[in-house]
């Protein structure tokens, strides 16, 4: 039995160890198109910052440790071209066909756009100012210019995490920067407190912001440096033509076993859809922790086990110049959207105590009025984000009610916490809201 999975970064090799793991005698063929494995893509824009010294302290795993370690074959600078279904091949862009038996889509998304579609993509994939953010080669690429040009001026287009992270490596690295974002909303959760929020962060720290206006031609931008961080696009045109469905998100849609329509391919990370926890929808929200988990349902599953996956509250945290920034389950807006009706509060708290120089957060929650279900939450603040955070997550996962958060037991001890944490604090503001 031979499983094939293309895709050599969380996804993939996480589906390829599990498989491992759970059957010694398989035969495992992982298929990168680029030439490095197992990094953490994450860490890009603290590369670019000057906080992680070479691109090469990202890397987690090299091919050799899958195979001397694992007995898993890596094969880098391999893109595929097409998936045969019928007979079991993958068609390789070098034209070779390589037969499976179980098959992992893992091939994330790429960059939504480098430029307006109205343009000239050729001329502007051709300007050395225009740069994305995406891989490792971008990143190498990016750095080598900001060594050797030197540039003063950059305009960072896209207002999502990409964006507000590499708006503040720029300025750290010394450059002007300006943010354009086409909507009125970072971070697209449609939150007009906390896009303020986030503005008035990135303004304290010199960044132009402009929202609501559209960078048009980039070519047209009076900076020495751009970089297009304008959204992502699932891969996901070789397993549709091969007769994969794809969900309305427009990633490939999967059972909770992470298999695709076609039996026996199975779709994992960034390039498939799952199910949000806590509106019941399918979503696509690509994350590496997301990528991850997924990547292991559909390496289990692959060797004939029974694992599935429970869904995502669509949780991440940035840190835009310093600030925390947490986000997790539904804004207000979104909430509203998928026919709740939510109130929120939000309160300011210390994150330990006052006397030993503790911090204030901002936290935000907010519950549907009808049944008092907890649906989401954004916490803000300098220090004591991800705590907080994850105490919420952990919350919409076991679909709590604002009552039975407020009720929560939460440990206390002047460095830590508070003897009413931030997070109950806010809870039983929204109860007396209800």
């Amino acid at each position: 039995m031979r499983l094939v999975v293309v895709g050599g970064v969380a996804a993939g090799l996480s589906a390829a160890s599990r498989a491992r793991r759970l059957d010694s005698s398989l035969e495992i063929v992982v298929l990168e198109k680029g030439e490095r494995i197992s990094y953490g893509a994450c860490g890009l824009p603290y590369f670019i910052e000057g906080r992680v010294r070479s691109i090469d302290d990202l890397t987690v795993y090299k091919p050799e440790f899958f195979e001397r370690e694992r007995n898993i074959r890596i094969r880098t600078r391999t893109e595929a071209s097409a998936i045969r279904h019928s007979s079991r091949e993958l068609v390789l862009a070098s034209g070779e066909r390589l037969r499976y038996d179980r098959l992992i889509w893992t091939a994330g998304a790429r960059p939504a756009q480098r430029a307006p579609a109205r343009h000239d993509a050729a001329q502007c994939d051709n300007d050395a100012r225009l740069f994305s953010l995406h891989t490792d080669e971008d990143a190498l690429r990016l750095d080598k210019f900001l060594r050797d040009k030197a540039p003063k001026r950059a305009a960072v287009v896209g207002g999502g995490y990409i964006g507000l992270e590499m708006a503040g490596a720029l300025r750290t690295r010394g450059l002007e920067v300006t943010l354009i974002e086409n909507g009125k909303d970072l971070l697209q959760r449609g939150d007009a407190h906390l896009t303020q929020t986030i503005v008035e962060r990135l303004e304290r720290c010199r960044v132009e912001v402009r929202l609501g206006e559209n960078a048009g031609d980039p070519r047209e931008l009076p900076h020495d440096l751009i970089l297009w961080s304008a959204g992502l696009k699932p891969n996901v045109e070789i397993p549709a033509e091969a007769g994969v469905e794809l969900g309305r998100t427009g990633a490939i849609h999967t059972d909770d076993r992470m298999e695709t329509a076609l039996r026996g391919v199975y779709a994992a990370g960034d390039c498939c859809e799952t199910n949000h926890v806590v509106s019941g929808k399918p979503c696509w929200i690509p994350l590496g922790t997301t990528a991850q988990k997924t990547g292991r349902v559909a390496g289990a599953n692959s060797t004939g086990g029974r694992e599935r996956f429970g869904g995502v509250a669509g949780t991440s945290i940035v840190k835009v110049c310093g600030l925390g920034v947490g986000v997790t389950g539904l804004s207000e807006n979104e909430a509203r959207q998928c026919g709740f009706r939510p109130v929120s509060a939000r309160v300011e708290a210390f994150e330990k105590a006052r006397y030993l120089l503790g911090r204030k957060v901002e936290v935000t929650l907010t519950a549907d009025a009808g049944s008092g279900r907890l649906l989401g939450a954004t916490v803000t603040g300098d220090e004591g984000v991800l705590a907080r955070l994850n105490t919420v997550v952990a919350a919409l996962h076991a679909r709590m009610g604002v009552e039975q958060l407020a009720g929560l037991d939460l440990a206390y001890a002047p460095p830590y916490a508070p003897v009413m944490d931030p997070v109950l604090v806010a809870a039983q503001q929204l109860l007396r809201d209800l």
